[in-house]
């Protein structure tokens, strides 16, 4: 298996910390944004990136408008994208998949289940 790189987008410099941590300690290389369309600048050109956490709620463009907006960019419409979010109502999960994700997780994350997702995402990549 060879070492995947993350693209962590989220506006909150903790959640970067503790995401990229964890996932440092599994091996895997990360890449942060504090911003949607700080992701979309690097998404445009051909940084290395396996797959995208991307928080939903964040200032000036939130998730479920930069998901599609990822997707639409030329190089980038195969990248799985699993939304990230605290909002674990009925129908947030169903929200974040119309929206383009590939899957959804809750905040607090379960490490084991983002472990498993990101596992599962070498199947499309």
């Amino acid at each position: 298996m060879t070492k995947k790189t993350v693209l962590i987008i989220d506006d909150d410099p903790r959640n970067i910390f503790a995401l990229k941590a964890t996932l440092k300690a599994k091996s895997f290389d990360c890449i942060a944004c504090g911003s949607a369309q700080e992701a979309i600048d690097l998404l445009i050109t051909d940084a290395v990136v396996d797959v995208i956490l991307i928080d939903m709620m964040m200032p000036e463009m939130d998730g479920y408008e930069a998901i599609p907006r990822i997707k639409n960019l030329e190089n980038r419409e195969q990248t799985p994208i699993y939304a990230v979010t605290a909002q674990a109502m009925v129908g947030d999960r169903e929200k974040c998949l119309r929206a383009g994700a590939t899957d959804y997780i809750a905040k607090p994350i379960d490490v084991d289940r983002l472990l498993q997702l990101l596992s599962g995402s070498e199947r499309l990549l």
